[in-house]
């Protein structure tokens, strides 16, 4: 209400010998909680548990959390489901911090042919494991890329995107090689969605290279 009609309103109301009316406060809006827990169990809402195969020859089971971020989940499922994650490295695996994969240039410059993503911020924290959505320095230019947490990281929350959280197979996150890019990357062979109940793929042993009798193996140039 105008503040000049308010007052003017309140001295008629006293000239008529009625009590003026005190303004009333508009009632604070609700805010969702969110909560930071995720369920462990990957049987409970398969549909949002990312499977990722790793030629490092682990599974990872990664819980997606639409209520956090259901953009960014729909669209992790979406490239997921069409096998677009399938054969792409881990092109920026830093010790200490994280492992960054999405890019099928891998040079962390590329994403899919889908349409960039608005933000969706929240209060989740970075801690280790969780899975959040790489992007430039604009806000709403997430599109592919993600990276896994090792230890956590606060200054990147409501600053990137928080969309799941590694709930089996944290361990084979940490045996991902490190390097930007590494020197032999790890490769995720195969990403799925549980509810697909794929069964890990064969990664065959690496064949050593035969040499001819007496000769020796090539050396890198000496500096």
């Amino acid at each position: 209400m105008n503040r000049r009609l308010f007052v003017v309103l309140a001295a008629g109301l006293a000239l008529a010998g009625m009590p003026a009316l005190a303004k009333k406060a508009p009632p604070a809006p609700v805010v969702p909680q969110m909560s930071a827990v995720v369920d462990p169990d990957p049987a409970h809402d398969p549909q949002n548990v990312l499977v990722l195969d790793l030629s490092n020859g682990g599974r990872v089971l990664i819980r997606l959390m639409p209520k956090w971020a259901p953009a960014h989940v729909e669209r992790v499922r979406t490239l997921a489901g069409e096998g677009f994650y399938n054969g792409l490295t881990f092109h920026r695996v830093i010790d200490g911090f994280m492992a960054q994969t999405g890019d099928p240039t891998g040079t962390g410059e590329g994403g899919s042919k889908l349409p960039d993503l608005k933000a969706e911020f929240n209060p989740m924290p970075h801690v280790r494991g969780s899975v959040s959505m790489a992007r430039t320095a604009e806000p709403d230019s997430a599109n592919s890329q993600f990276f896994i947490v090792f230890y956590p990281r606060f200054a990147l929350d409501r600053k990137y995107t928080v969309f799941g959280r590694v709930i089996a197979g944290m361990d084979v996150v940490d045996t991902i090689a490190r390097g930007e890019p590494p020197a032999n990357t790890t490769k995720i062979i195969q990403a799925s969605l549980a509810t697909e109940n794929k069964p890990r793929p064969v990664i065959a042993a690496p064949v050593p290279m035969l040499l001819a009798p007496g000769t020796a193996p090539a050396a890198a140039p000496a500096n």
